[in-house]
């Protein structure tokens, strides 16, 4: 459990917040590219750390990132023209560049030098791995982006998501690095013997109270998750935490998954989740994706142009997710509830906006939950105390992580024995990816 106090300090990330400004340490996933399509596309709003944005692509496909009120009156820039290089308010005419200078400013005499006098509020923005990352922070020159593997990946074989979440961008990134309810929430319902044998799933079943080892990195914090397999062997899933809210889930084959997630804070009750990974992998005897007996994520609504109107999904709270008791009761599946990020979805959420940790009760499996709430409320007090930012701020190779599960010998030393199975960038041809087929 934590104190209200802390849980306060760890969940709250607007300006001047403990969490909030080791947050703008970091370049963050801001939105997908794909939301700006074109050059002079119209543009999107985007809340990001309880500050409203105004994102726009200019005429030669940069990409902007303005505070949203005009600093001449304060009138919402999303209204405004997106023309010949900038975003020009319709209020007064005054224009902006993506680096928020008034390049324009029309309704004053032509001989005033007043323009150069003033700036919008702008951050910097990359595109990399189908992603419009920002940094919001103080640096005038900003760290490095993280060297994550899989927005690496060439652009014609990356698959990259975004959903929202409705609560807190904590209790939705403590769901991903909590292994033991995969066996329930997710296959609660699946009999061990219904499933391929001598595969990760049929473990996974087989023993659904995993035990745990845990360990900080340089990059975070990294567990691995063991059961018993084969004769002599036991099963491990290793998945990591990334400063500041990053996760690599142990779902995939050690070695050859390639995948990053990260838990974006909209503002305090609301989250934007980014996923980036291959495109899925094909089944080279039929030429089709691997089959799930569980989708990943249910239908979307319509993205609309309020500040939460962005990738939401159809099961919702308004409509109990669409829960189907009669499947739950015939044993069809566990939740009722289809798609798995669907059923994570309505747990997280279900604990309120913001959940108060002083009223649990953690055990033995939430050893990695644990572990990463004190490395961020660590990491956030030594930055507001010394200054000192973690390590990963300016060290991007220590992104260069893969997750997955491996069967390892009984007593070898899990972390040794995987290390270059964890390391990212290093082809494994020797591995089969079926073993993780759900």
């Amino acid at each position: 459990m934590l104190s209200r106090e802390d849980n306060e300090r760890a969940c709250r990330i607007g300006p001047g917040t403990p969490m909030g400004n080791l947050f703008r340490e970091y370049w963050l996933p801001a939105l997908l590219s794909s939301e700006l399509p074109a050059p002079d596309a119209d543009p999107v709003r985007v809340l990001l750390l309880g500050e409203k944005l105004i994102a726009f692509r200019d005429t030669n496909g940069g990409v902007g990132l303005l505070a949203n009120n005009c600093p001449h009156r304060g009138a919402s820039l999303f209204f405004g023209r997106n023309e010949e290089c900038g975003l020009r308010c319709v209020y007064h005419g005054w224009k902006f560049d993506p680096a928020g200078n008034c390049i324009d400013m029309p309704n004053e005499p032509a001989e005033s030098d007043f323009r150069t006098k003033v700036k919008a509020t702008a951050y910097p923005t990359q595109e990399r791995g189908g992603i419009v990352w920002a940094y919001l922070g103080p640096r005038p020159e900003p760290p490095p982006l993280p060297d994550i593997e899989a927005t690496a990946l060439p652009a014609e074989t990356l698959s990259v998501g975004a959903v929202q979440r409705e609560c807190n961008w904590l209790q939705a990134l403590e769901g991903d690095i909590d292994t033991s309810h995969f066996g329930f929430l997710h296959f609660g319902a699946t009999d061990p013997e219904s499933v391929e044998p001598d595969t990760f799933q049929f473990y996974t079943l087989k023993d659904r109270s995993p035990r745990y080892a845990v360990l900080d990195a340089d990059y975070g914090a990294t567990y691995g998750a063991y059961r018993p397999a084969q004769p002599g062997l036991l099963y491990w899933r290793i998945a990591h935490f990334l400063f500041p809210c990053w996760t690599m889930i142990p779902t995939g084959v050690l070695g050859l998954q390639k995948i990053a997630r990260a838990w974006v804070p909209m503002d305090d009750e609301h989250t934007m989740f980014f996923t980036v990974s291959p495109k899925p992998a094909v089944d080279p005897d039929h030429a089709r994706p691997y089959p799930r007996k569980i989708p990943l994520v249910g239908p979307l609504l319509p993205n609309t142009s309020d500040w939460y109107g962005r990738f939401r999904l159809a099961n919702n709270p308004t409509n109990d997710y669409h829960i189907d008791r009669g499947m739950q009761r015939r044993g069809e599946d566990y939740t009722g509830i289809r798609g798995i990020f669907d059923q994570d979805q309505a747990v997280t959420e279900s604990m309120g906006p913001v959940y108060d940790r002083s009223t649990e009760h953690l055990g033995s499996s939430d050893a990695m939950v644990i572990r990463v709430r004190r490395r961020l409320l660590g990491a956030a007090d030594e930055l507001a105390a010394h200054g000192t930012v973690p390590y990963s701020v300016d060290h991007p190779a220590v992104y260069r992580q893969r997750s997955g599960g491996v069967f390892l010998p009984e007593g070898a030393d899990w972390w040794a024995a995987t290390a270059a199975l964890r390391t990212a960038y290093l082809d494994h041809p020797e591995l089969d990816p079926t073993l993780a087929r759900l």
